[in-house]
C-alpha cells in the first residue's frame, strides 16, 4: 500500500550544528570553570603559552569557549552573529566550504593574536593594540569574522546592518570602570547596560523599524563592515581596556578575504554572478 505520509528526512544546517556545537561547549565550559578556574588555562588561549610550546589545542578549543555563566551576552551575541551571517553564506558556498572556511579562520585568527601579542604586546603600546601575551582569548569572533570576510569579496555591495547598539554599551561600560574604579554607581550602571544589551539583541527579530531603532543598526555594504566593525575598537583600545580581541579578529578577517579572493580566482563566473544579484 502506498505510503500517505511519507517521513521527511530533517536535516541541521551546517551554521545550526556550529551554533549547537558552541552551545554545548559553553555549558561544558562553564560547569568546568565553576568547578576549578584554572579551567580556563586548557581551554583559552594565552599567547605566552603557546609560544612556550603548552597547550597547542587551545587553538581549536578557545573557537568553542566564552565567558562561562553567569555571563551569556558574550555568546548570544556570538552566535547570533553566526546564525545570520553563517546562513546567508552557507546558501552560497556549501556546508563543507562553511565549516572549513570556519575553522581555518578561526585557527588563524588565532594564530595571527599569538603571533601578534606575543611578540609586541610587552611594548608599551603594544598591549593595548595588540593584548598582553598572558592574557586568555576565548570566543568564535575570529571565525565569524572570516566568514564576513568571504562575504565581503563575494558580495561587497549587499547591504547588512551592523547593530552598534550593544558594542556601545560594552565601551561605557568599561569607560567608566576606567575612570571611576570602585564607584558605587558602577552596579547599576552595569545592570541598565547589561538589560539594554540583551534587549538590542532580542529587538533584531523585531517586524517594527521603530522599536527595531533602539537597537542603533547602521546598514552598510559587506565591503566596508569589517572596518567599521574593526577600526573604532582598535582606536578606543587606546584609551579604553576592552575584553575584545582585535587581533584575533584581524587574523579571521584576512583568511577570510584570502578565501574569498580565492573563489573569485577560481570560480569567475559564478561568483560575478553571485555579486551581480545580490548588488541589487
Amino acid at each position: 500500500m502506498h505510503n500517505l505520509f511519507p517521513r521527511r528526512k530533517f536535516k541541521l544546517s551546517a551554521t545550526v550544528i556550529l551554533i549547537i556545537a558552541n552551545v554545548i561547549a559553553y555549558i561544558i565550559f562553564s560547569i568546568l570553570v565553576s568547578i576549578n578556574s584554572s579551567w580556563i588555562n586548557y581551554v583559552g588561549l594565552q599567547p605566552s603559552g603557546i609560544l612556550h610550546g603548552k597547550y597547542i589545542w587551545t587553538l581549536l578549543t578557545s573557537m568553542f569557549a566564552h565567558e562561562p555563566f553567569p555571563n551569556i551576552t558574550h555568546i548570544l551575541f556570538n552566535m547570533i552573529s553566526l546564525f545570520f551571517v553563517g546562513t546567508f553564506l552557507e546558501k552560497i558556498i556549501g556546508k563543507r566550504r562553511l565549516v572549513g572556511s570556519y575553522f581555518a579562520s578561526g585557527i588563524v585568527g588565532g594564530l595571527v593574536f599569538v603571533f601578534l601579542s606575543g611578540f609586541f604586546g610587552t611594548l608599551p603600546w603594544g598591549a593595548k593594540l595588540f593584548g598582553d601575551p598572558s592574557v586568555i582569548g576565548i570566543g568564535a569572533s575570529g571565525a565569524i569574522f572570516g566568514l564576513v570576510g568571504i562575504l565581503a569579496v563575494l558580495t561587497p555591495k549587499n547591504k547588512i546592518s551592523l547593530i552598534a547598539g550593544p558594542l556601545a554599551a560594552i565601551i561605557l561600560e568599561y569607560f567608566f570602570s576606567s575612570v571611576f574604579p570602585g564607584a558605587s554607581f558602577l552596579a547599576i550602571l552595569g545592570i541598565v547596560l547589561n538589560i539594554y544589551i540583551f534587549a538590542s539583541i532580542f529587538l533584531i527579530f523585531s517586524f517594527n523599524p521603530k522599536i527595531y531603532r533602539f537597537a542603533l543598526p547602521i546598514q552598510m555594504p559587506f565591503w566596508l563592515l569589517p572596518i567599521v566593525a574593526i577600526a573604532p575598537l582598535v582606536v578606543v583600545g587606546f584609551f579604553i581596556e576592552l575584553p575584545i580581541g582585535n587581533s584575533a579578529h584581524f587574523g579571521g578577517l584576512v583568511a577570510g578575504l584570502a578565501y574569498g579572493f580565492y573563489l573569485r580566482r577560481r570560480f569567475p563566473r559564478k561568483t560575478k554572478m553571485i555579486s551581480k544579484i545580490f548588488s541589487k
